[in-house]
């Protein structure tokens, strides 16, 4: 393999993470080279995947599904050892070779993603949790080796912070995605609270939205609490700051909702540089405050 090709791969990598995805690059910086690395290949795939779907432009469906497909196969090829016949998957397939990723999540993310191609109209939360687990609970499952997690337990943790995630932008993302003609709160769910597709095209804070918003964001609170558990499976090499630092920089997204009175149409809910340093603050204390205790402890 051509030492230098592989470091252009990983650099356009952590490119294309630092552009589309800044508090995921933000919170990448605290593990190790090698595993920072691995997380850009990843993150790159995912989003080449997601791009093929959310900028077809005026690419039919069909030939979607096609590049979704070929990417599949080079998919199991890498996964197979095979080399990389596109040096953009250099990284990636240097990544699958050092570091044990199952095949399996890496597959599902491109059913979800297909799952856009056709008019969005999720009709219950059960919907809305079987699309969230396809593109963004299996991210959790690939990260996971990448950064060293334990096995045991993770799975379901992990997925539940994953899916918390994607229930975060679901709700930040409400207008935008209104604008593809994708509508992923559940239908039922919104005729339970007075409201329906025709009421959020308004695009109106009524108190009816603020009520059913509310809701959501309960809900989504109780994926990221059910998710705490994966934070302390990780190594304290770094790696379990970076997953913390993500789960409380998305939790943020749902109080910037709040604070924005849920009006989701017209402001983008976003944590801001000087809240993500307070949240980095944090989770320093709280990754180092039981190191200290146990040195008082030696000490006294």
């Amino acid at each position: 393999m051509n030492g230098e090709a592989l470091e252009r791969s990983y650099a356009a990598a952590e490119q294309v993470t630092a552009a589309w995805a800044k508090s995921f690059y933000f919170a990448s910086r605290f593990v190790p080279m090698a595993k920072r690395r691995s997380i850009f290949a990843l993150y790159d795939y995912c989003r080449y995947a997601d791009n093929l779907v959310d900028l077809r432009g005026d690419r039919p469906a069909e030939e979607v599904r096609r590049r979704l497909a070929l990417l599949a196969g080079t998919v199991r090829a890498l996964h197979a050892g095979a080399e990389a016949d596109d040096p953009r998957w250099l990284a990636l397939g240097d990544t699958l070779r050092r570091v044990a990723i199952p095949l399996q999540p890496m597959l599902d993310l491109l059913d979800g993603v297909a799952m856009d191609l056709e008019p969005v109209a999720m009709q219950t939360f059960a919907d809305l949790e079987r699309y969230s687990y396809k593109v963004a609970g299996v991210v959790g499952l690939m990260l996971g080796p990448v950064l060293g997690a334990r096995r045991r337990g993770f799975e379901g943790s992990g997925v539940r912070l994953g899916i918390a995630m994607q229930l975060t932008n679901v709700l930040r993302d409400v207008g935008e995605d209104l604008a593809e003609g994708r509508v992923y709160l559940p239908a039922d769910e919104l005729a339970a609270f007075g409201l329906d597709r025709g009421a959020l095209e308004r695009r109106v804070v009524t108190p009816e939205f603020r009520r059913f918003m509310s809701f959501q964001v309960r809900r989504a609170r109780q994926h990221f609490a059910a998710g705490d558990a994966v934070v302390d499976l990780f190594p304290a090499d770094g790696s379990r700051m970076t997953v913390r630092l993500m789960q409380r920089t998305y939790a943020g997204i749902l109080d910037a909702i709040e604070r924005n009175g849920y009006d989701v149409f017209h402001n983008r809910a976003h944590v801001s540089s000087p809240r993500k340093l307070a949240i980095l603050g944090r989770a320093l204390w709280q990754e180092h405050a039981p190191l200290t205790a146990f040195a008082a402890e030696r000490s006294a």
